[in-house]
């Protein structure tokens, strides 16, 4: 609910990093200000929120943005933070010391952006619940490595993980009783630990890569963790490697079909498990700096290999080692080497056109009661 009023997330990522820059790049302060350009083409698809994971340095800037979303376009912010999860080497959850500053630098970015008009949440992580698998920036402590078995491991430094993340979310309503604060995380891996220590937490902000559906999701998070789900991470890319070409029909396909299901899971909705409240989709525009992340020379190149594979987004998974996922091109626009006042231009995918009449549609979410 926003001001009263029923609300579905229908939403984007938003990482508008040019084309020849990468990551670093401070896009919140860049003078040709992208997000008026895409705050336009945002409302005119139906887009009403819009994601970042974790804002900008200067938080003139990044207020600047968030009002300019709000006023101009109506278009609502949500806020993230990374909870250091790729600080260098690792990040240590177990060390009170790097505890203390991550918790320090949400406090603080709640403090500055709370009474935003445009705000709508907090999400804290993203898929850092894999670090407690060892699957991606594994950490430990003495305790943990004397264990000797590994799952028991896994429990001990989940437990770690979500009853900080908890604790932050505790703190957090403490300066903000106003806005919801989400749990980000992987898949549905690891709830079950979070379910018995993040009593503190709103909902779930979860990642999702299943292809065209999201199987058995929201029936399954009921049961692992039974709070309402924002699908905060989605999508499909849109380049077919097996056939070495753009595919926008297929990504458009992908999303439409996902979009179906998300509406499927509203609440109310007769059939489905009424615990979604919509989703950000990954991810607005391509960004062209992810294949070779560390050489300059390939931030200006839209590259056609694929970094992963996912039997799921089957239309290419016969590429060669069924590599199959193109970072570079989950977006919904692409960005043209041409430049238009200073940005790269914008021209919309397929997939934005389709989402855009999906969304016109009416939401029959309403179960029939007898009389």
């Amino acid at each position: 609910m926003v001001e009263r009023r029923s609300y579905i997330v229908k939403g984007v990522c938003y990482n508008p990093i040019p084309i020849g820059k990468n990551h670093e790049y401070d896009w919140w302060s860049d003078p040709a200000k992208p997000w008026l350009v895409d705050g336009k083409l945002m409302k005119e698809m139906g887009v009403n929120t819009v994601r970042f994971y974790q804002p900008g340095q200067n938080a003139e800037a990044v207020k600047e943005v968030i009002r300019d979303l709000y006023e101009r376009f109506g278009i609502r912010t949500i806020l993230g933070n990374w909870l250091g999860f790729w600080e260098y080497p690792c990040p240590f959850y177990a060390d009170k010391d790097f505890q203390d500053k991550v918790k320090k630098e949400v406090l603080e970015m709640v403090k500055l952006y709370k009474d935003e008009p445009g705000l709508l949440m907090w999400i804290l992580g993203n898929e850092n619940n894999y670090s407690c698998l060892g699957l991606i920036n594994k950490w430990s402590n003495e305790e943990i490595d004397k264990e000797p078995d590994p799952q028991k491991q896994k429990a001990m430094r989940a437990n770690i993980y979500y009853s900080f993340v908890n604790e932050i979310a505790r703190e957090i309503k403490k300066i903000d009783p106003d806005h919801p604060v989400a749990l980000g995380n992987g898949e549905l891996i690891g709830l079950e630990f979070a379910k018995e220590v993040c009593s503190d937490i709103d909902l779930i902000a979860c990642i999702i890569y299943r292809g065209k559906t999201f199987g058995n999701l929201f029936n399954s998070l009921k049961f692992t963790f039974d709070k309402p789900v924002l699908l905060s991470e989605f999508g499909a890319d849109a380049y077919d490697v097996y056939l070495n070409k753009e595919d926008q029909n297929m990504q458009a396909f992908f999303l439409e079909s996902q979009w179906r299901m998300i509406y499927q899971n509203l609440a109310n909705y007769p059939q489905g498990a009424g615990n979604c409240i919509g989703g950000t989709m990954f991810e607005w525009t391509d960004e062209l700096w992810k294949h070779n992340e560390y050489d300059p020379a390939g931030w200006s190149v839209h590259d056609t290999g694929a970094g992963w594979s996912n039997s799921s987004y089957y239309f290419d998974i016969r590429a060669p080692k069924n590599m199959n996922m193109n970072e570079e091109w989950f977006g919904i626009v692409a960005l043209s080497q041409e430049l238009e006042d200073g940005l790269n231009k914008r021209a919309p995918r397929k997939a934005y056109y389709v989402l855009r009449e999906f969304w016109k549609k009416p939401v029959l979410n309403k179960k029939k009661t007898k009389r």
